[in-house]
């Protein structure tokens, strides 16, 4: 028998850790490839990790919502010896695949004497935007690593050690780290508790949106603007067709599928706010890819709709629904994940009317699409009652500037208000 070892894969674009929500084998299990492991939760997606041998579960190197770098091992498995050099060699390719290059450069760095001076390219990028000292940091990786969450622990903390500073912190433990670092610099974590208090424990997908959140607004400069846009064409449109729609295709026509062919269109014209910071340049994505934000109870997730540009609004409908219905059921898969180029968040479902979205890392600009409200308005020195919409816009302003997003956020004005019978297919 040989021995195997699992290991944490990237589910996701940009994902570099995924946490062990639930084992699905227990040691002493005979598993066939293919066999579904654990389901782990990232920022971005949930996800069954599969084995890449048949064999026995030997040990889990990992607990339940743990959470773990991509390329660390999650489970040993003790496979057969009479499997041919062809059948190894793909699954070592088969893994390969599954670590991107900063976490091999950890596993290499493992077997070598001086694996404390080698680090990630992940980690060297943050301790040098940050200034921090590694020789100061104390890993809480495979064998003592030192990962990405560890770095942006201490940035969220505050206490990072430069060059300058004792080395205290890589001589302590990491429990012993955070409670001192709270005192310093956050109390806000020593919350005091009173009888009657709920204590809620933060869930591994939790812990994976605040580390994207914070990630984001610490490295994007945000700015925000805001139009109110007449979108009583699009509404009486729309009630026109639901029922016959629904009816004939089975799913809904929502007015967010209205916004979102908007916003799509727009940026053909304006493809600068489908741009994303790349340090010394700025990448303008060619494909309009629009992520959507879906909520669950405790979770919100960002699906993509590929090629907006180039679908219908009944296309757009369909995929709406058939995105947050894998949402909601789980079966949401890692490439439905990838690729976003601009988010559009239908904040009116939950009956906002003015909102500052956080930028989906590493997009330049969010859209936030409003409660549809009947108001009073003036129309040719005339009270009309209209069906308004607030359209707020929070962009990168390393990216962009408020010049070129009140032209984008003028011409989707214009778009919803044109809509009509005569000059808007659904199909």
């Amino acid at each position: 028998m040989a021995m195997e070892l699992m290991k944490m894969p990237q589910l996701g674009e940009s994902v570099t850790e995924g946490t062990i929500s639930k084992w699905l084998v227990k040691p002493g299990d005979h598993v066939t490839k293919y066999d579904p492991l654990a389901e782990v939760m990232t920022d971005k997606v949930n996800a069954e990790v599969p084995s890449s041998f048949t064999g026995i579960i030997k040990e889990l190197k990992a607990d339940e919502n743990q959470t773990l770098a991509v390329g660390e091992v999650i489970c040993s498995i003790e496979v057969e010896t009479a499997k041919t050099d062809n059948e190894n060699a793909g699954q070592v390719s088969h893994n390969k695949e599954k670590v991107d290059a900063p976490v091999i450069s950890d596993v290499q760095q493992a077997a070598e004497p001086s694996r404390k001076a080698r680090y990630s390219p992940a980690v060297l990028k943050l301790s040098q935007e940050h200034g921090i000292d590694l020789s100061k940091v104390k890993g809480t990786g495979n064998e003592g690593r030192i990962t990405r969450k560890d770095l942006l622990k201490l940035v969220e903390s505050g206490n990072l050690p430069k060059t300058d500073e004792p080395s205290a912190i890589s001589d302590a433990a990491p429990e012993e780290i955070a409670p001192q670092v709270n005192r310093q610099t956050s109390p806000v974590t020593n919350v005091p508790t009173a009888a009657g208090d709920k204590e809620i424990p933060v869930t591994g997908i939790r812990k994976a949106i605040a580390s994207n959140m914070l990630k984001s607004k610490h490295e994007i400069p945000h700015a925000w603007t805001m139009v109110e846009v007449d979108a009583s064409n699009m509404v009486k449109l729309r009630d026109n067709l639901k029922s016959d729609f629904k009816q004939k295709e089975g799913y809904n026509l929502t007015y967010f599928a209205f916004f979102v062919k908007a916003v799509a269109q727009a940026l053909t014209e304006f493809p600068e706010l489908n741009s994303m910071w790349a340090g010394e340049k700025i990448i303008q994505k060619k494909e309009i890819n629009i992520s959507i934000a879906v909520a669950t109870e405790d979770a919100l997730f960002v699906p993509v709709i590929k090629n907006a540009d180039e679908k219908s609004i009944k296309g757009i409908a369909r995929e709406i629904q058939e995105l947050a219905s894998k949402v909601k059921t789980g079966k949401l898969k890692a490439e439905d994940m990838q690729g976003g180029t601009f988010t559009v968040n239908n904040t009116g479902s939950f009956g906002s009317v003015q909102s500052m979205g956080i930028i989906n890392y590493p997009q330049a600009a969010i859209l936030q699409v409003e409660t549809i409200v009947k108001r009073p308005v003036v129309i040719n020195d005339m009270i009309a009652v209209r069906d308004m919409v607030n359209l707020c816009l929070s962009l990168d302003h390393r990216v962009l500037d408020g010049l070129v997003c009140g032209r984008f956020l003028a011409r989707v004005k214009e778009i919803i208000e044109k809509i009509s019978k005569d000059n808007t297919p659904i199909y």
